[in-house]
């Protein structure tokens, strides 16, 4: 509730102030010198004790502290009655130091039985009745006071526990929303490069084969040239077009909405029936954030875009699951493998599957797989880190060291 410099402000007033009322009658004698020793004892056991829990205590070091306080209440009471004004100190400490209610109560009533104690050793029978009003009326409305106190603590905690977690929902539902807008972008890419780029390209191959078959009947030098150039350019639309179907294949979403092995089942269904190329998925990661589901699925969709379009293989192999408090996604195919290609020579393959990693402090490790073609690793915590972290990128000693590299080959 306060810093420690406030209580010890605190402690060093109250002490001050019995010892200024101790000083206004004198002469001074033995109670006098007993009200002194008595602060002394209470400033040592304050500093070279107590303060050490502002911030809270256990139960036993605070029923400790209670009593140490209650008997010294005792001791300078009994010397001089004035000496109950550190009671305004002692009440407040107990209260926000204790670790429960119940122990709080109890350290109230130990310094009340303090009180009355000095009391009816100073004044005798007749200070019982005094020492009781004192501590019925002290010890009532501290424990009004700190229950009081205690509620509205509780409350703040509660408001604040709320709070929290409605930010917690804004910060999901703003994902979503984020995520929903990635995946409307990615949707509308691939229908934008399906009905355009794609057909452009499906058309010039018509093209270039109906005047290759035009030219057939012509005879010459010239004519075999034309073919030569028509051949070729057949040849590099088919390459493009190729290039473009990759591409709207990578970019069509695959929804997590009835779960990540469902959908990692559905993308290797559409990818063999794409590619020829068949795909087996074994997944076992029940109960992932959609984060991450998302992460992976996403890692999963580019690494069959690179087998797609490096790796030449027949073969490929999606499995995710559970290592400890992490996931791990890999897969591998019986391609030609990462070879001596140079890293970013053309896109950017691994590069997306690194960001993606990142945003949720992962990790991958990518090169050739133990039977060859190329093996793929990615590892995310299970559940999202409250920070983010950036990705240890891990590469086979086989492999060059930059992250850009595709499966099966140059990026």
């Amino acid at each position: 509730m306060f810093t420690v410099r406030w209580w010890d402000l605190a402690a060093i007033v109250v002490a001050s102030v019995t010892v200024v009322l101790s000083l206004i009658d004198p002469p001074y004698g033995a109670p006098d010198y007993g009200t002194w020793a008595t602060v002394a004892a209470f400033l040592v056991v304050w500093f070279a004790y107590a303060r050490r829990f502002v911030e809270g205590a256990t139960l036993g070091h605070h029923l400790a502290i209670a009593f140490l306080f209650a008997s010294i209440t005792a001791v300078g009471t009994a010397f001089e009655p004035s000496f109950a004004i550190l009671q305004a100190f002692i009440y407040p400490f107990v209260w926000v130091t204790a670790p429960g209610l119940k122990s709080a109560l109890a350290a109230n009533i130990m310094v009340a039985v303090g009180i009355v104690v000095g009391y009816t050793v100073h004044g005798g029978p007749t200070g019982i009745i005094t020492g009781f009003g004192v501590a019925i009326l002290s010890v009532g409305f501290s424990i009004a006071l700190g229950l009081w106190i205690t509620r509205i603590a509780e409350v703040g905690a509660e408001r604040a526990r709320l709070f929290d977690e409605l930010q917690a929902a804004q910060g999901q539902l703003a994902a979503m929303h984020r995520d929903a807008g990635v995946t409307d972008e990615r949707a509308r890419l691939a229908r934008e490069i399906h009905d355009t780029i794609a057909q452009s390209l499906t058309g010039l191959v018509m093209v270039a084969q109906r005047a290759g078959n035009r030219l057939e009947p012509v005879e010459g030098e010239p004519a075999a040239s034309v073919r030569g150039d028509i051949d070729l350019m057949e040849q590099m639309a088919r390459e493009a077009l190729t290039e473009a179907r990759g591409l709207v294949a990578s970019l069509t979403p695959v929804g997590t909405d009835a779960g990540l092995a469902d959908a990692l089942v559905r993308l290797a269904t559409s990818f063999q029936r794409e590619t020829g190329v068949v795909v087996t998925v074994t997944a076992d990661a029940a109960g992932l954030d959609r984060e991450l589901e998302v992460v992976l699925l996403r890692s999963a969709q580019e690494a069959l875009a690179n087998v797609r379009k490096h790796a030449g293989a027949r073969h490929a192999a999606i499995s995710v699951a559970a290592a400890g408090e992490d996931v791990v996604l890999t897969v591998t195919d019986d391609g030609t493998g990462p070879g001596d290609a140079q890293p970013g020579e053309r896109g950017f393959g691994l590069a997306g599957i690194r960001d993606r990693a990142a945003l949720v402090g992962g990790s991958f490790e990518f090169g050739p797989g133990a039977g060859g073609g190329a093996r793929l690793r990615v590892v995310v915590p299970r559940s999202s880190p409250a920070a983010r972290t950036e990705p240890t990128t891990r590469l086979n000693p086989t492999t060059r060291p930059n992250p850009t590299t595709p499966m099966g080959g140059a990026a």
